[in-house]
């Protein structure tokens, strides 16, 4: 009796441990995306809803030296996929004023051509649960489902791992398959 005590307990605390790591964002491959709206650093407002049926490469950045990094290989992302299926957002999610993240990407050694917004809220920190790994990146589906991750700070080039991602999810077309 004592030992499937043991089992049951240690059942529940896998359940609740994998519930809490859901709902602090980290999710598994083939979960729905959460959908935001933001404004751009540019006025604009965009949500994620609005890009179904498109590859969405979403990066979660704050300001610091691994997220300018991860920031310049995100526009090599862009620039390689302009005109096709495939669209980059980049989010400030720490809640850093418009000022201060355009002030930020004046940094980086290569002009952001993609949406950029600024998350004054941290709600997309919340949502994804950022703030303790930054940056994250995330590859959603045309379905608008999470193919593939990365929570934490990739090095130079993860632009290369990045793109053969999308190409995969583009080879496989509308639903994106099993990765």
């Amino acid at each position: 009796m004592k030992h499937l005590n043991c089992v049951i307990i240690a059942v529940l605390m896998v359940g609740l441990l994998a519930a809490t790591a859901q709902a602090k964002g980290f999710f598994k491959v083939g979960d729905p995306a959460p959908n935001f709206t933001l404004e751009t650093i540019d006025g604009q407002t965009v949500s994620l809803a609005q890009y179904k049926g498109k590859v969405v490469v979403l990066g979660l950045f704050h300001i610091c030296e691994p997220c300018l990094i991860q920031g310049t290989e995100l526009q090599k992302v862009h620039e390689a996929f302009q005109g096709k299926n495939v669209q980059v957002l980049g989010v400030n999610s720490a809640g850093n004023s418009k000022e201060k993240v355009k002030e930020f990407l004046k940094e980086f050694p290569v002009k952001v051509s993609y949406p950029y917004m600024v998350d004054p809220k941290k709600e997309t920190d919340k949502l994804y649960g950022g703030g303790r790994f930054i940056p994250n990146v995330y590859i959603i589906n045309q379905d608008g489902k999470i193919r593939w991750q990365r929570v934490g700070t990739m090095e130079i080039g993860a632009a290369e791992v990045i793109k053969a991602e999308v190409e995969k999810l583009l080879a496989q077309g509308k639903g994106g398959g099993v990765l």
